[in-house]
């Protein structure tokens, strides 16, 4: 998820269209609703819930730059990818 203003905010879940929701009307408190981060610019997806734990790990732990890196290779412009849904 981003911001407008660029800030980013990774977070796993097993139901992503009902955690946008979420995100987008401010139903859960936090760091997304704080800094106004409705936008999903990047998502993956993973069978297994461990996998997806430990790639989360992975990718927050990752500097800004290679994080705007993974999200232009496929989402050059940041448009909110939920709309298309």
């Amino acid at each position: 998820m981003a911001s407008e203003s660029g800030t980013l905010y990774i977070g796993i879940t097993n139901n992503l269209v009902r955690r946008i929701f979420e995100h987008k009307n401010n139903l859960t408190p936090g760091f997304t609703s704080k800094y106004s981060c409705y936008k999903l610019v990047y998502f993956e997806q993973y069978a297994d819930v461990n996998r997806a734990i430990a790639r989360e790990k992975q990718l927050k732990k990752w500097r800004r730059e290679k994080k705007e890196f993974l999200i232009r290779t496929i989402n050059p412009s940041w448009k909110d990818l939920s709309l298309e849904w």
